[in-house]
């Protein structure tokens, strides 16, 4: 099995670059992950092309959502994508990657969430 520095230079890439890859190593397409994330497509790609970055909630999602570490995909140094989705020996890595999903995808809502309660109502004027 290659390691990840088969692939990029943790001096060369871009976050763009490290999302794609991380993506692409969990079997993800862009239309899942902007799903996932409740973005638009072109969201998704404008951040791989390096056109727009998201916003800290979005990047700690992001690595939940593609299995590396959240300094891997800041920065290319930590833990990245080493084994694909369908390299995982059975339904067992199959299962937790899609967990690991699942639990990015909710905190995220838990801070959608939050932020709402947080906010002013109309009451409160």
């Amino acid at each position: 099995m290659p390691d990840q520095t088969d692939w990029f230079d943790p001096h060369t890439t871009t976050f763009g670059d490290r999302l794609t890859g991380a993506r692409e190593a969990v079997g993800m397409s862009v239309d899942e992950l902007a799903q996932r994330l409740g973005v638009k497509r072109k969201t998704i790609l404008a951040w791989e092309d390096d056109r727009s970055e998201p916003r800290a909630n979005r990047v700690s999602t992001l690595a939940g959502l593609t299995s590396v570490s959240l300094m891997w995909l800041m920065t290319g140094a930590g833990d990245g994508p080493t084994v694909a989705r369908h390299d995982y020996d059975g339904d067992l890595g199959a299962e937790l990657g899609r967990l690991r999903r699942d639990a990015a995808a909710l905190t995220d809502r838990l801070a959608r969430l939050e932020a709402r309660l947080r906010a002013p109502t109309a009451n409160d004027a």
